[in-house]
C-alpha cells in the first residue's frame, strides 16, 4: 500500500471510528507481524494471541508508559483491540476467518494486571520493611 492509499485508508477508519486515535491501527499491524514472526511456522493467529502480543509490544515500545499510550489512543481494554482489528478486516487489511469473533478479544486481558500489578519490572515492595 502506497503513502496516498495509507492516508486514505487510516482518515476513513479515523472517520468511522473517532475515539481511536489513528496510531494504534499501524500499531495492532506491528502487533500482528511481531506475533507472526514469533511463531515456528506461518499460521492465523487468534484474538488471544494478537492481544497478548500487543500487550507485549507496547510494554516493549513504551515500557511502563504503555498503558498511558494506550488510553491515549482510546484502548482501554483488550475488546477495543478486537474493534481495532475488525475494523482493518472490514477495510480489507486482514483477514479472517469463519470462527473468528469480536467476543473473542472480550476480557482476553485485563490491562490493570498486565500493565500495572503484574509489570514485568515491577518491584515488590516489603510491607513488613521498617525505615528507622
Amino acid at each position: 500500500m502506497n503513502a496516498p492509499d495509507s492516508t486514505r485508508l487510516l482518515e476513513r477508519l479515523r472517520q468511522r471510528h473517532p475515539r481511536y486515535d489513528p496510531k494504534v491501527y499501524k500499531f495492532v499491524l506491528d502487533s500482528v507481524r511481531s506475533v507472526r514472526n514469533s511463531l515456528a511456522h506461518r499460521r492465523h493467529i487468534s484474538g488471544r494471541e494478537l492481544v497478548d502480543g500487543a500487550c507485549a509490544l507496547a510494554i516493549s515500545r513504551y515500557g511502563p508508559l504503555a498503558r498511558m499510550v494506550f488510553d491515549h489512543w482510546g484502548v482501554g481494554s483488550s475488546e477495543d483491540l478486537g474493534e481495532i482489528v475488525f475494523a482493518l478486516v472490514d477495510a480489507g487489511v486482514l483477514v479472517k476467518r469463519a470462527e473468528d469473533r469480536i467476543e473473542d478479544f472480550r476480557a482476553a486481558v485485563d490491562f490493570e494486571l498486565v500493565f500495572e500489578r503484574e509489570y514485568p519490572w515491577a518491584v515488590e515492595v516489603d510491607a513488613s520493611c521498617e525505615y528507622q
